[in-house]
Parts: C-alpha cells; sequence; structure tokens
C-alpha cells in the first residue's frame, strides 16, 4: 500500500500551479481583456468634438451601423472571406495532395519553399505584389507574351489584385492543416480504391478528402475568420475602393474620428468571428460523431 499524501499537500500543488499561471494569466487580462472592455465601452459613449469619447450610453452607434453604406461593407467582408476561404481550400487540398505524393525528403524540402516567403515582412511581401502587378510588370509580360493582353494592363488598384493578395496571404494557412490530415494515409488506400474501379475523382470525394474533412475544416476557420480583420491588403492593392470591415473600422478611427462608432464596428466584427467560430466548433463536433 502507498503511503497517503501529507496534510497540505493539495493546498501546495495548488498554489504552485496558481503561481505557475498567474505571469500568464495576467499577460492576458492585460492586452486582451482590459483593451476589450475599454473597447466594448467606448463602442456605447458618445463622440466629443475632437473624436474621442465622453461617457454617457447609448445604441446610437449600433444603429448607425445598419445604415446601408455599411451593412454594404459588412457584406462585402463577409462574401469576401467566404470566396477566399473556398480558393484557399481547393488550392490548399490541391498542394496537400501533391506534397504527400512525394518522397519524404521532397516532401520538407516543398513545404520549406512554402514557408521561406513568410519569413518576409507582410507589408514587403504585400508592396512586391504591386511590382508584380503594376502595367508592363512581370505578370504583364506573361500575359502579353500569352496574347492574353496587348500593351500595359491596369490591374492595380483593382478588386482582383486585392483578392490576389488574400489568396496568397492566406494560401499556406490551408495547406498546412490539409496536409496534417492527409499525411498519415497509406497511399496504398487510393491503389486500392483504382484497382476496385474508382476514377481519379472519386478516388479524391469518397476517399481521400473524408480522411482530410479534419484538415479541410480547421483550414477554412484559419482563413475565413482572418480575412474579415484584414485592411492592408485592400488598400494597397485595391486602393481602398471595395472595403472589408478592418478598412471601415480604421476609417471611423483615423479619418472620421469617431472612436465610438469605430468601436462600435469592433464589436460587431468580434461578434462575427464569433459566430464563425461557433459554427466551425459545431461542424467539428458533428464530424466527430460521424467519424467515432
Amino acid at each position: 500500500m502507498t503511503a497517503p499524501p501529507p496534510a497540505g499537500a493539495g493546498a501546495r500543488r495548488g498554489f504552485l500551479t496558481a503561481a505557475l499561471l498567474a505571469p500568464a494569466g495576467l499577460t492576458v487580462a492585460g492586452l486582451v481583456l482590459v483593451p476589450l472592455l475599454l473597447v466594448v465601452r467606448d463602442s456605447f459613449a458618445t463622440p466629443d468634438l475632437y473624436g474621442g469619447t465622453k461617457g454617457g450610453f447609448t445604441l446610437a452607434n449600433y444603429r448607425s451601423l445598419f445604415d446601408p453604406v455599411y451593412l454594404k461593407v459588412f457584406g462585402y467582408s463577409l462574401g469576401m472571406a467566404a470566396l477566399n476561404a473556398t480558393v484557399c481550400l481547393l488550392l490548399g487540398y490541391v498542394v496537400a495532395y501533391y506534397l504527400v505524393s512525394r518522397a519524404p525528403q521532397r516532401q520538407m524540402l516543398l513545404l520549406l519553399l512554402i514557408i521561406v516567403p513568410f519569413w518576409t515582412d507582410f507589408l514587403v511581401r504585400t508592396f512586391a505584389w504591386i511590382n508584380l502587378l503594376s502595367p508592363g510588370g512581370p505578370v504583364n509580360s506573361l500575359t502579353d507574351a500569352a496574347g492574353l493582353t496587348h500593351g500595359p494592363a491596369q490591374w492595380i488598384p483593382g478588386q482582383g489584385a486585392s483578392f490576389v493578395g488574400l489568396v496568397y496571404a492566406f494560401l499556406p494557412t490551408a495547406v498546412f492543416p490539409v496536409y496534417a490530415s492527409l499525411r498519415g494515409v497509406d497511399p496504398a488506400l487510393g491503389e486500392a480504391a483504382r484497382d476496385l474501379g474508382c476514377g481519379w475523382w472519386r478516388v479524391h470525394t469518397k476517399v481521400l478528402l473524408p480522411i482530410a474533412r479534419p484538415g479541410l475544416l480547421a483550414a477554412a476557420l484559419l482563413t475565413f475568420i482572418p480575412t474579415l480583420g484584414v485592411f492592408v491588403i485592400p488598400v494597397l492593392l485595391g486602393g481602398g475602393k471595395n472595403q472589408l470591415v478592418g478598412n471601415l473600422i480604421v476609417t471611423l478611427y483615423t479619418e472620421f474620428r469617431n472612436q465610438p462608432m469605430g468601436a462600435a464596428a469592433s464589436v460587431v466584427l468580434l461578434v462575427l468571428m464569433l459566430v464563425s467560430l461557433a459554427v466551425f466548433g459545431t461542424a467539428a463536433r458533428r464530424l466527430r460523431r460521424k467519424t467515432a
């Protein structure tokens, strides 16, 4: 028989655990919870003459966001986030499938080639796309050589250039979860399906895609939610013509100098992200029940 633990051992263990977690808890409280509470409080405040807040409690900031101009921005943001997530999932699955079909040594090299460009600063990579898509730039030269364009093409600023930047920014976050799901699949599984008469399409839709569903769900989450808050790419590549919610918040804070309304838009963006998390969480639970 083992000896019972000494008296007070549980209390000491709990105190030690609390002491170890205290720095992380204080950091989260100071850098996340307190600013969040301040933003929520400001969203119900009234603006002063200089763009700050002067206290009070009003719902006018949220009512103003129901204006068709702002609803259009929210609708465009949701549509762009859904489209970006869809394209990233399709391309991410193709890239991940190609990676897992290579030899292990080749996989590591290809993964490194995907990761290395993202060691560069985000703004530098975005400005690089301005040079690539500019009139007479490398992409324009390729389209001229292919006969798709004739002479300088004005793609920047534009909605297409903005979307290309979004896909480029979030594609790796879609590749890695899908790659992690497909990496453990035995290659003989696809070969067995082909031997049993499955074509290329049925091998993917009936065999591989069900296995990759957890990775696809994680990839959709990691691309859809961050796209809602992006503001640099639409400004630099899109010229600010079609704003996302992130651009709207920056505009309300800096150009309109209306902090309470900017805070209200930030809270609405947070709610949209939480709802998205809830939807993806529900889908993940249903997937686990089906596979259990």
